[in-house]
């Protein structure tokens, strides 16, 4: 295995040296493949009914406003627009979670429509032939925010990961109301585990954390996820530096103190098969169910007493049984009536389009922690509520902004812009960052046509949580947390020199990925713009060209053995920043 990355890396130290240091300029790509490589569609000739001027949806406009008014205020020059290549992979990217295929590109590329950009965000958000992936890619995504990389894969879990993920991909599919989905999460009742006449999938976001610490876990994350006000710091004392005090948090607490997760076995066995989200009368922690109180110790030594009530003050009915008032129901209530769970999504969906949001990090929201852009956050809050909390709306905006059609590298005037170095995010241009092991894993299936020849839905996540297990590493805190090693650690340089993922997209053999390419009637320049074209979304640069199909490397140094060629440049470019950034 050594030996194999020692030979690659001083063969390809050319290669690296063009390749792998940094972000080469990205510019247009023309993927002109002969049919027998690529089997293109058409480009589109049906729009010569199109405008000849974009008519960009009226959120769009207000926020270019918004944003130029902060690049103004700085005296700060945004970068230049994107290409179409480069804009292309991003938008495939932060939509479906793959990078373009060179099909889609050549297509994209070739339509010379002014509103293409907005043709093409239309596309993977509402044609039928992206609906699973869109469906896919915002199932994981939420699958990790509700219950972590690694939830429903611990022994004897009450989740059910399968069920989780069966609900999103569900309710994304069907494109259901933000409100609407937050509502059901928090009020869920039914078990976990799909195929039960009780099931229901949104009961996993709960299912771990309300028998835990008297619903610590389940308070801390409701509140969080959203509401985007962090609470579980001010369980045992008053936070010093916001307005949540202890008080606040027993009375949120006490929304959950109905609910339990009873254990649900497999026949025969006592393996924990899942669990049943229930909601129980409470009798309070003095036994006294008509005003079912919880109590808590300040740190002198004095307890206190709380009842159910929301962080806007309103309470609700103290008693304890479920028939007179459900608690977590009208919790459910509250919330999606909270000013609060609007900003808080529109927070989440910039940072995920833009590398950080308004707010840092994006599920503090409270006073003490002040938005880069309030006049924009709460603009965009107040469009979110208004448009019935459609994210498809909401996602729209976002990829057609300014902002978001910007190049990545920084120019003279806004190269200060840089959040990674403690500034606030002005967005005067695209902000790298490293995509998300899912979205890798997922670019190198497209990228060497190995989706074409994949499982049905519950084999692929199978073999994508095999493969993202690999990575996840928990912490033993009172929030469950969990981080990843996938960012440029030692385990991931090993996986992507040598892991089982890049074999089978470096392979040679006959009728695979590179083998196609190596025998197709492209010439050896075609062949490499091919292969530029499914990793980079764009053209070789010249000197890349002529120095990487240069003849005394080629037939020196491979003699002549263009399929091993085309391996090891292929090897380059995958485990280049190039590709596993996005830009």
């Amino acid at each position: 295995m050594y030996q194999l990355i020692f030979s690659r890396t001083l063969t390809l130290a050319l290669l690296a040296g063009l390749m792998n240091v940094g972000l080469i300029n990205v510019s247009e790509v023309e993927a002109q493949t002969e049919k027998k490589t690529s089997v293109s569609k058409k480009p589109a000739t049906s729009r010569s009914n199109r405008k000849s001027k974009v008519e960009l949806p009226r959120q769009v406009v207000k926020i270019n406003e918004l944003v130029k008014q902060t690049w103004d205020d700085y005296e700060m020059k945004p970068s230049r627009q994107a290409s179409d290549g480069e804009w292309c992979r991003r938008v495939h990217l932060d939509i479906i979670g793959r990078i373009p295929t060179v099909v889609e590109l050549d297509e994209f590329i070739k339509d010379r429509a002014k509103d293409k950009r907005s043709a093409l965000v239309a596309k993977l958000l509402y044609d039928d032939q992206y609906t699973e992936e869109y469906a896919r890619n915002w199932t994981t995504l939420w699958t990790n925010i509700l219950i972590g990389r690694a939830g429903g894969t611990e022994r004897n879990s009450l989740t059910s990961r399968e069920g989780m993920q069966k609900y999103l991909r569900d309710t994304f599919a069907r494109n259901k109301p933000y409100d609407k989905m937050v509502h059901e999460l928090v009020s869920a009742t039914g078990t976990t585990t799909p195929g039960g006449e009780q099931f229901n999938g949104a009961t996993n976001f709960l299912a771990m954390k309300v028998n835990e610490e008297k619903g610590s876990l389940a308070t801390a994350a409701t509140s969080k996820t959203f509401l985007g006000l962090q609470v579980q710091c001010t369980q045992c004392h008053n936070h010093p530096f916001n307005d949540w005090k202890q008080q606040k948090y027993w009375e949120m607490n006490a929304f959950f103190r109905q609910t339990r997760a009873l254990r649900r076995f497999t026949p025969g066995t006592r393996n924990v098969s899942g669990a049943e989200l229930v909601d129980q009368d409470f009798a309070g922690e003095d036994n006294f169910p008509e005003q079912a109180r919880v109590f808590y110790e300040l740190r002198n030594g004095e307890t206190r007493m709380a009842l159910p009530k929301f962080v806007d003050g309103t309470g609700i009915g103290s008693s304890g049984y479920v028939e007179q008032v459900n608690r977590r129901s009208e919790l459910a209530k509250k919330i999606v009536k909270s000013e609060y769970l609007d900003k808080t999504i529109v927070n989440r969906m910039w940072a995920h389009f833009f590398g950080y949001g308004f707010t840092k990090p994006i599920d503090d929201l409270g006073p003490h922690n002040q938005p880069s852009h309030p006049d924009l956050m709460d603009y965009l809050a107040g469009e979110v509520k208004n448009n019935s909390y459609n994210l498809k709306e909401l996602i729209t905006w976002i990829c057609l902004t300014d902002a978001y059609s910007l190049e990545s590298k920084a120019n003279a005037s806004n190269a200060a812009d840089d959040p990674q170095l403690g500034e606030t995010p002005k967005f005067t241009h695209f902000y790298l960052r490293q995509m998300r092991a899912e979205e890798l894993y997922e670019s190198l299936l497209v990228a060497t046509q190995a989706a074409q020849a994949r499982g049905n839905y519950e084999q692929q996540e199978r073999e994508k949580n095999q493969w993202l297990s690999q990575f996840v590493s928990q912490f033993g805190t009172d929030e469950g947390d969990e981080t990843t090693s996938f960012n440029g650690t030692i385990p991931q340089v090993l996986m992507m020199f040598n892991g089982g993922m890049i074999k089978k997209a470096t392979d040679t053999k006959n009728g695979g990925f590179l083998s196609k390419v190596a025998t197709s009637n492209l010439s050896r320049d075609r062949k490499l713009e091919y292969l530029f074209a499914a990793a980079f979304a764009r053209k070789p640069t010249r000197n890349e060209k002529t120095e990487i199909t240069n003849v005394q490397l080629v037939d020196g140094v491979y003699k002549g053995n263009e399929l091993n060629w085309l391996a090891d440049v292929w090897w380059s470019m995958i485990n280049s920043n190039e590709f596993i950034f996005n830009h």
